[in-house]
């Protein structure tokens, strides 16, 4: 009987243990589950499964910050910039015709052929103080297109028969262009300073001739240079060429 005792109770102590350890089992699962959920919310991101805060975004180049573009290795060029203009690049490259093609207004009408002449010009003959036996001979386009004053004036004197000679030395570099409105100069050296000139006589009277582009003589309408005095011309009268300004035409 008493060993019947001992077995109930051994078996009732064992069933006890085997139901606390049972009991703490559960508890320790339920434990290590609700600590995983709580480090779960309490750390986001750091589970495997969580996908990065950034995903999407450039991945950052060597040496360089997420989407810096190094020069070499960056996206083609899709026009949707800030500030891009398209088109930009396609309008005129060329550079513009030279000064000297423009009239009309700054109008780009082609090259200048037309002869300035006794028709689109009038002239004036006015002395000048220095250099000394000089005047200076204006012509100013008074036509709405621009004109050239090719090479130097036929100049005539009075009864003359010929012209003067040119000065050489005074040639321009290129043909000079009249626009509208605007002069071309020529000086005038009426006799020697120091009275070497032979044939010396006054006149009041001046005709001015304009010479062609082909230079084979004159062209156009002649016009009168009216004189205020008579003007004492010897065999040393001369002309320079037709010049842009008045110190270049009184400088020989």
């Amino acid at each position: 009987m008493r060993h019947l005792r001992l077995n109930r109770a051994a078996r009732t102590s064992a069933l006890g243990t085997a139901a606390l350890i049972a009991a703490l089992s559960l508890t320790a699962c339920q434990d290590g589950g609700q600590a995983a959920a709580d480090a779960s919310v309490a750390t986001p991101g750091t589970s495997d499964t969580q996908p990065s805060a950034d995903a999407g975004a450039p991945a950052p180049r060597a040496g360089g910050a997420a989407g810096s573009d190094s020069g070499e290795d960056s996206a083609p060029d899709t026009g949707q910039a800030s500030g891009s203009s398209s088109g930009s690049a396609t309008g005129p490259t060329k550079a513009d015709p030279a000064a000297a093609t423009r009239q009309d207004g700054g109008k780009d009408t082609g090259p200048v052929t037309r002869a300035c002449d006794g028709g689109n010009s009038k002239v004036t003959l006015t002395p000048v103080p220095r250099p000394l036996n000089h005047m200076l001979l204006t012509v100013t386009n008074t036509g709405s297109t621009a004109c050239n004053a090719y090479y130097y004036p036929f100049l005539r004197f009075g009864e003359a028969q010929s012209t003067p000679p040119v000065i050489e030395e005074s040639k321009p570099q290129a043909v000079v262009t009249v626009l509208p409105g605007e002069s071309a100069y020529a000086g005038v050296m009426t006799s020697s300073a120091d009275g070497s000139g032979t044939g010396g006589y006054s006149t009041r009277k001046a005709v001015v001739h304009f010479q062609g582009r082909d230079g084979s003589g004159s062209t156009g309408p002649s016009a009168n240079a009216p004189l205020s005095k008579a003007v004492y011309v010897d065999s040393t009268l001369a002309v320079t060429y037709w010049q842009t300004g008045m110190d270049d035409a009184l400088m020989y």
